[in-house]
């Protein structure tokens, strides 16, 4: 039984390994190639999460299936990476349309009227420097 377990074990961990660095190479392409910060944002938050996502189950699989050895620190690194990457991608790319960052080739901004109403003007903060 163990030894089945292991043989199924073995294919269902390389693939997210190598599903993993496909994605983080995928990522990291993405940041090179997209024109503005909040589109290399989402490529870093995405694509660069689920790759580590991949990579931290493949390894915590293989503690599991070979050394029968179930990691529960891998479990809050996955946890962790989970919670905290979309977050500050999330909070990078506000602070970003906050301080007046230009959008690439945008026809609607749908969030300009709600800053309006709370007080916040992104043309003003466009023109001052940062400090």
């Amino acid at each position: 039984m163990i030894e089945m377990i292991q043989w199924i074990g073995e294919p269902v961990i390389s693939i997210l390994v190598l599903l993993g660095a496909l994605l983080s190479v995928l990522s990291a392409f993405g940041i090179i190639r997209f024109p503005d910060v909040y589109l290399r944002s989402h490529a870093a938050t995405k694509s660069a999460t689920l790759g580590v996502l991949c990579v931290l189950s493949s390894a915590f699989l293989f503690f599991w299936v070979y050394d029968h050895y179930p990691s529960a620190r891998i479990l809050l690194g996955i946890l962790f990476v989970f919670i905290t990457a979309p977050v500050a991608g999330h909070l990078n790319a506000r602070a970003a349309y906050r301080t007046g960052v230009p959008l690439w080739k945008l026809e609607k901004d749908e969030l300009k009227p709600a800053l309006k109403e709370k007080g916040i003007d992104r043309e003003k903060a466009k023109k001052e420097p940062l400090n």
